[in-house]
């Protein structure tokens, strides 16, 4: 249960460090990598979607074997964004830069899984007793 709340607590903090200044670059992603970003609400929607995946990531870690069940939705948000920048990657429409953050989600997601395994005892005792 350690390792699944140090998980969580990580890959939260990691994703406000890493989404919250987006909210203040919006304009400057299009300067630094044009073309400039043309559906703003997309990328805000990303950017809020993403963020309130960031607490529902801390409120795992609070009690993972309690949260486990949220383990396989977080698993798909780390993986889906993982598969879509490798496959934009292999397409090259993303700088190798991007591909690491999308790869750095994948392996959240693979710490997320190991995460959802390691509860798997303790979370059947929890909802016995």
């Amino acid at each position: 249960m350690k390792f699944a709340k140090i998980v969580f607590w990580v890959a939260g903090i990691y994703g406000v460090l890493v989404l919250a200044p987006l909210y203040f670059i919006f304009n400057t992603i299009g300067v630094k990598d044009p073309p400039p970003i043309t559906h703003p609400g997309f990328y805000y929607g990303f950017v809020g979607a993403g963020l309130a995946w960031q607490f529902a990531f801390f409120i795992i870690a609070t009690d993972p074997v309690r949260y486990r069940p949220l383990m396989i939705p977080s698993i798909f948000e780390k993986w889906s964004f993982g598969i879509a920048m490798t496959a934009l990657f292999l397409q090259g429409r993303i700088h190798p830069s991007d591909f690491a953050l999308g790869s750095f989600d994948s392996l959240l997601g693979v710490l997320f899984l190991l995460s959802f395994l390691a509860t798997r005892e303790k979370f059947g005792q929890s909802a016995a007793g």
